[in-house]
């Protein structure tokens, strides 16, 4: 659990000062019903409550519905409009029924005209007037595009050609704009991205520049003296001033009527996971609350007065340490709305999916029943809550089988035939550079590279995130394309620095030094295209996404990527519910070695008296793949416990193994690695003596969800046992080296 720290807020005159808590829950995504609500019902102006919860609910999304759903506008009969970029390029319209349809669009390319022949490339942010028009910031064309209640679409103003250019009409210039705003008099206002600009097209079509110099930036003051980095959205104030979300800048700025730029809100510099991280969309109430859809799929509250802070879910359960913090929790949304009802519509592009959130008043997320009781600080393992006790993770003898029915997949490295050394395994602990050996879970995989061999895209793809690249000149800097994102490599550059293609834009400093590249939504990449060069790191590093979440790169077919090594058991330790260990397990399972030329001496078994009740069982394994160096040490895929009787057959009640653990996909709370890995565990790179992955066997980590729970004893009929560790490996290979613990229970 993060602690509170300030959002830097200036509302008006005023300052206020707003909490933080910062965690990665995890909700369940699976596809619930459509939501088939009637057009909400306009009750007029209540007073909105403050950081208020709601009921979370899919409006449309199922079975390939959307591409790339990114701005949402609500008319005031209740439908609801889509602008849907990707490959779809087009405007959908859902209506209060649910019921789906294109308003426009289909294709991508530039064309005005009725609606089945006009087409659009990558359309972002929409809004729509008191008449019923909407307009559409088409990214990819450079233009804003009107569509009257009829279908019709022209263009409003915009060559289709990137530039920055004032005029009128079709003679004025954007560089791809991606949100946009409109007053009651017709006036739209447009966040001109790639120009670091906010510009304004007046009724009579005139296009002027509002704010900005159009060098990215991050400084207040007149105007066209203040300064945006890759504004994404913009929202009117109630008195008529414009909120821009300065999406690079961490910030919430604000355009006076006088001309005069503010920052409203802003994250700290030296928050490592600020709250207010890259907004994308915003929403304006009646009464000047402002809801901000942030990067990591939070929805923020920003009050005129009490601060900032994310939306409550009331169907998720408060898991402090390992589980949700009771959140609105998404994953990637790009637009968002606010409907008569005070609902707010959202766009989520990872899911590809399109939500509400209804406030449900006085409702707040429960808490888990019982809180998690430590082991003691050092261990951080938990008794188990009610429910913990639930079936085990099903016994599959071998890895999933999904990616035999997938084309090979090819590397990222040449050849892409491969094979590659892999270095890495996803749900392998890792450290941070502060001292902490447990900081967060490995979340993609390692392929070992040259530094300064060139990076190869995996899979085509067309941008949707409209700043996918990030950490310039870092040994994290990465990139992130569709739902594969790449990491430890020089972006976009050569050798010498310079941009690979003209994808790729090299922006510099005020003293001309290269300071970062940029990466425009809507940019293509086909397979087999340089994306960069391997840095310092070595390797390079993979995260798979599917519906959002993180699961495992192994799932892709790599050909001849070949694991025949089984998984090996260094030691196995039990600890009783005060963190304290039990014998010295490591030494006795190995035993000790007698006088030359007699055999070992015989292992004893470990005495256990069953009245401690309870025990935390803490597993040392690791693995190798083909092709590894023979220092290299990687994580299992599965791993859980089995009690057996001295015979060797299974003791009552473990008929099974009990697999707890399955890195199939992660939890999104960093935190929860402390309770699947115990305090002992780290790697080198992070200062730790050795690699050594020291599994919490008896804490559950099943699909991304993590359950605390112990090993209950008591109910153990008295004798020798053998406990034995079952770990696996994704190709399926089972350990057998040092897996089993004499044991004698009294």
């Amino acid at each position: 659990m993060g602690t509170n720290k300030p959002i830097l807020l200036a509302l008006g005159a005023a300052a206020a000062i707003g909490g933080t808590v910062y965690w990665y829950a995890t909700r369940d995504d699976r596809a619930p019903a459509p939501h088939r609500a009637e057009a909400p019902v306009d009750m007029g102006p209540q007073a909105t409550p403050v950081f208020w919860s709601g009921k979370v609910s899919l409006v449309a999304g199922k079975d390939g519905l959307f591409a790339d759903p990114y701005g949402v506008a609500l008319d005031a009969n209740g439908n609801v409009y889509i602008a849907d970029g990707g490959d779809a390029n087009r405007i959908r319209r859902i209506a209060p029924d649910g019921t789906v349809t294109t308003l426009a669009g289909g294709a991508e390319g530039y064309a005005d005209g009725p609606a089945a022949q006009a087409r659009f490339n990558t359309p972002s942010g929409i809004a729509i007037d008191r008449q019923g028009n909407l307009y559409v910031a088409d990214t990819g064309n450079h233009a804003i595009r009107k569509i009257t209640p009829d279908g019709t679409v022209s263009t409003l103003a915009g060559s289709g050609v990137a530039g920055t250019a004032d005029g009128i009409g079709k003679a004025a210039q954007f560089n791809g704009p991606v949100g946009l705003a409109v007053d009651d008099d017709g006036t739209v206002y447009v966040a001109d991205t790639y120009n670091d600009t906010i510009r304004k097209i007046a009724p009579d079509g005139v296009v002027s520049t509002l704010a900005g110099t159009g060098v990215p930036g991050d400084a207040d003051g007149p105007a066209l003296q203040a300064s945006f980095d890759t504004p994404c959205a913009l929202a009117i104030d109630t008195d008529g001033a414009l909120l821009v979300a300065d999406t690079r800048n961490d910030a919430i700025r604000r355009i006076g009527k006088d001309g005069s730029v503010s920052t409203v809100a802003r994250a700290p510099e030296d928050e490592r996971r600020p709250l207010l991280r890259r907004p994308l969309a915003l929403a304006r109430t009646h009464d000047g609350h402002v809801y901000i859809a942030v990067h990591g799929g939070r929805i923020l509250q920003l009050t005129p007065a009490n601060g900032v802070e994310a939306l409550g879910d009331v169907d998720q359960v408060v898991q402090p340490g390992y589980g949700s913090d009771g959140k609105v929790q998404l994953f990637q949304l790009r637009g968002l709305a606010l409907a008569a009802n005070g609902s707010i519509v959202v766009t989520d592009a990872a899911t590809q999916r399109v939500h509400r959130i209804t406030r449900e008043d006085g409702a707040q997320p429960s808490s888990a029943p019982g809180a998690p009781r430590p082991i003691n600080a050092a261990l951080l393992a938990a008794l188990p809550l009610p429910g913990a006790q639930a079936a085990p993770i099903p016994n599959e003898s071998r890895a999933p089988t999904a990616a035999a029915n997938m084309k090979p997949m090819p590397w990222p490295l040449s050849p892409q035939t491969g094979p590659h050394e892999v270095v890495g395994l996803m749900g392998e602990v890792r450290g941070n550079f502060e001292g902490d050996p447990r900081d967060h879970f490995h979340s993609g995989l390692d392929i070992r590279a040259d530094v300064g061999q060139p990076v190869l895209a995996i899979a085509p793809v067309k941008v949707s995130d409209p700043l996918p690249n990030w950490g310039y000149g870092t040994l994290s800097e990465g990139i992130s394309l569709g739902n594969i994102s790449y990491i430890h490599m020089r972006v976009g550059r050569n050798a010498k620095n310079a941009p690979l293609d003209e994808r790729f834009q090299l922006l510099r400093n005020s003293r001309g030094k290269p300071e970062r590249i940029r990466v425009r939504r809507g940019a293509r990449f086909e397979t087999g295209d340089t994306l960069g060069m391997v840095n310092g790191m070595a390797h390079v590093h993979l995260d798979y996404f599917r519906q959002g979440g993180a699961l495992n790169p192994l799932s892709l077919p790599f050909p001849g990527l070949r694991d025949t090594i089984a998984p090996r058991i260094a030691g196995i330790t039990l600890f009783d519910m005060q963190g304290k260990p039990l014998g010295a397990p490591r030494e006795r399972a190995k035993g000790k070695a007698g006088k030359k030329g007699k055999a070992p001496a015989e292992v004893k078994p470990l005495v256990i008296k069953r009245e401690l009740g309870e025990l935390a069982i803490v597993a040392d394994a690791w693995d190798q793949m083909d092709g590894n160096e023979a220092r290299r040490r990687l994580g299992v895929y599965r791993i859980g416990y089995q009690l057996l009787n001295a015979d060797g057959s299974p003791a009552p009640g473990y008929a099974q193994p009990v697999i707890t653990q399955l890195y199939d996909q992660l939890p999104r709370n960093r935190d929860a690695v402390k309770f699947a890995y115990a305090p002992n565990s780290g790697i080198t790179v992070y200062g730790s003596k050795a690699t050594r992955f020291a599994y919490t066997v008896t804490n559950r980590l099943e699909h991304g969800q993590v359950t605390p729970g112990t090993w209950r004893i008591a109910d153990i009929a008295p004798g020798p046992y053998l406990l034995r560790i079952h770990a696996y490996d994704y190709a399926g290979n089972v350990a057998t080296e040092g897996r089993d613990l004499p044991l004698s229970f009294e």
